[in-house]
């Protein structure tokens, strides 16, 4: 059963989905969920369909406090890293939320101070509080929706199935036909790295 960390003050759940990418963003979001929301399906979203997911997503929009998501491109993780990016990505989802949290809570181990708000890294997170849960959704749902759009653009690495994660299929495709604007080149893409190809 997954609870609320606190529940007497404003805590804002924070997660990022696409980490071990080889393509696309790292998307990260923060959710402020009301002290007594209760889903019982709701978990870490890697444990969810996708039919769950979505169906959750419109669940947490609907009766967060508030929420946010944000994103960091393939070009500012290969000039960051995807540990920066990804942190970096979470500070920009906590910025847009409408209420200013007082805790954050941090889905892993790893995490740069925002501002003067505490955290707390809680590894394995998503599948034990709430709000770092909704947050795990979220990202994940957009980040889904956002690769599925740019595999209108670029079919040959299956995006639609994938997301952008290194499947045999996908390196297949890097192999065959170069990689796209939107693969992260400080990656290992394949056993030969290769140029990019427009």
């Amino acid at each position: 059963m997954l609870l609320n960390y606190k529940t007497n003050c404003k805590e804002a759940g924070c997660d990022e989905a696409g980490r071990g990418c080889l393509a696309g963003p790292v998307f990260a979001a923060a959710v402020i969920l009301p002290p007594d929301y209760n889903n019982p399906i709701l978990t870490d979203s890697k444990k969810l369909t996708e039919k769950q997911r979505n169906s959750l997503r419109y669940d947490i929009e609907n009766y967060a406090v508030s929420w946010a998501v944000a994103s960091n491109d393939n070009n500012t993780i290969d000039k960051l890293n995807i540990l920066k990016a990804s942190i970096l990505a979470m500070h920009k989802a906590i910025d847009n939320l409408s209420i200013a949290p007082e805790l954050l809570l941090i889905d892993g181990n790893r995490f740069l101070k925002y501002k003067n708000t505490p955290h707390v890294c809680i590894v394995g997170g998503d599948a034990l509080y709430f709000p770092i849960s909704a947050a795990s959704v979220l990202a994940k749902t957009y980040r889904d929706e956002f690769m599925m759009q740019i595999h209108e653009q670029y079919p040959v690495y299956e995006w639609n199935k994938n997301k952008g994660y290194p499947t045999e299929i996908h390196r297949k495709a890097i192999e065959k036909f170069g990689i796209s604007p939107y693969h992260r080149k400080t990656f290992r893409l394949t056993n030969t790295q290769l140029k990019i190809n427009f």
